[in-house]
């Protein structure tokens, strides 16, 4: 495999709970060094649960290949401490409460203001202007409050989807936005200040039923429907499995009424012919789905399916995905030695997945080096104070 893309690249991270270190933990398997700085009780996500070997699955999830330096931002010499960081650091990314690192002489001008190479990222509930703005904001929350839930879960009650969903699309927002800066610095040589807020992540992901609301007709909540296609829905075999059957246009409908439903003539009736019609008569269309699919088992419906290409899923949980013949895993270790399996990042390089350094860090692992190693930098040394021509061309050279 070649040399990861964001190698020489220095991330210091004042970060908690989700989605901060979602963006973190794929900057750093890119290869990017990430510092995160945690308070002295450390990232509360720490404390989530036990289920990875005795630590949080959020905490060993978000933080491989991290170092964890412990610095109490309330005292004089740590602060000048993150200051010999962000001195040096490429990008530094922090999700506290808005206004919390400008009262502490730490906002991005001040860190700009030192390091004009410097990437800056924000990440808030709300972002840092607005109506909002000093509202704490979780994931739940602003599933809540964006609408999501309203479109959530069955037809009695709204629900929250059943991961972070928020925290997670945040997180991938705020590592693209990184990426594009490091892009540009690249031809500029300046940073930039980037602000992320999990409200805009949210309702920019909702423009589809946002639009169909805008328009007099807001999405129901229909559970393992969809809203705006039919079939697509859960259907169950003679032998008690669930089956998701997902039809997408007028041809494979077609093929469906001819391979599954023996109705062929169904392709061309207009109360069916189009996906709109479909729609309009869902109520028939799924009955007559349900019905063939009911007469069969589990094993001849995949069978018909596979032979139509028709788009088809089984209907798992947690241990159903644990036993896929598809998942692929990597191991990370925990503070505690222990190894855990989890689902391996996504995206393929040259045939392989890459993990980079995939070690969870004790709270304060790194702090004695890391002190060592920023603390000999003098707080007001003009060395410090470098260009970015300078500095961003030195590491440049450096990665060639």
């Amino acid at each position: 495999m070649h040399e990861q893309p964001l190698n020489g690249i220095l991330v210091v991270t004042v970060e908690h709970a989700v989605a901060a270190p979602f963006c973190t933990s794929r900057l750093a398997d890119a290869g990017a060094r990430v510092v995160k700085v945690e308070r002295p009780e450390g990232d509360f996500a720490r404390g989530y649960d036990r289920a990875a070997a005795g630590e949080s699955s959020y905490f060993v999830w978000l933080n491989r290949g991290k170092e964890s330096v412990v610095v109490d931002l309330s005292a004089d010499a740590d602060r000048r401490l993150l200051l010999a960081m962000t001195d040096r650091a490429d990008v530094f990314v922090q999700n506290l409460k808005p206004g919390s690192l400008e009262r502490k002489g730490l906002g991005f001008d001040a860190l700009r203001a030192r390091n004009p190479g410097l990437i800056c990222c924000a990440i808030s509930g709300y972002g840092e202007t607005g109506p909002y703005a000093k509202r704490k904001a979780y994931d739940l929350l602003i599933q809540a409050e964006s609408g999501l839930c309203s479109i959530t879960g069955g037809p009695e009650e709204p629900a929250r989807v059943g991961i972070s969903v928020v925290d997670i699309a945040t997180g991938a927002a705020a590592q693209a936005a990184i990426l594009e800066a490091l892009i540009a610095r690249d031809r500029t040589g300046e940073g930039t200040e980037i602000q992320i807020s999990m409200f805009d992540v949210a309702a920019e992901w909702l423009s589809v039923p946002f639009l169909h609301a805008a328009a007099g007709t807001p999405p129901r909540r229909m559970g393992l429907t969809h809203p705006s296609i039919s079939p697509y829905s859960v259907f169950r075999t003679s032998d008690g499995r669930d089956i998701l059957i997902a039809v997408q246009n007028d041809r494979e409908w077609a093929v469906l009424c001819r391979i599954l439903l023996e109705r062929p003539e169904w392709a061309t009736d207009p109360r069916f012919a189009t996906a709109h019609e479909r729609v309009v008569n869902r109520a028939e269309v799924n009955a007559a789905v349900a019905a063939a699919v009911e007469a069969r088992d589990a094993a001849e419906v995949a069978r018909l399916l596979l032979g139509a290409d028709i788009a088809f899923a089984g209907v798992n949980d947690m241990d159903g995905l644990i036993a896929h013949p598809h998942l692929s895993t990597a191991l990370v270790e925990t503070p505690a030695g222990a190894a855990v399996a989890l689902p391996a990042p996504a995206a393929i390089f040259d045939g392989g997945r890459r993990v980079a350094h995939a070690e969870v860090p004790a709270l304060g692992q790194h702090s004695n080096a890391i002190r060592a190693e920023f603390g000999a930098v003098p707080y007001s040394t003009p060395a410090a104070m470098r260009t970015p021509s300078t500095t961003h061309q030195a590491k440049k050279i450096a990665r060639q």
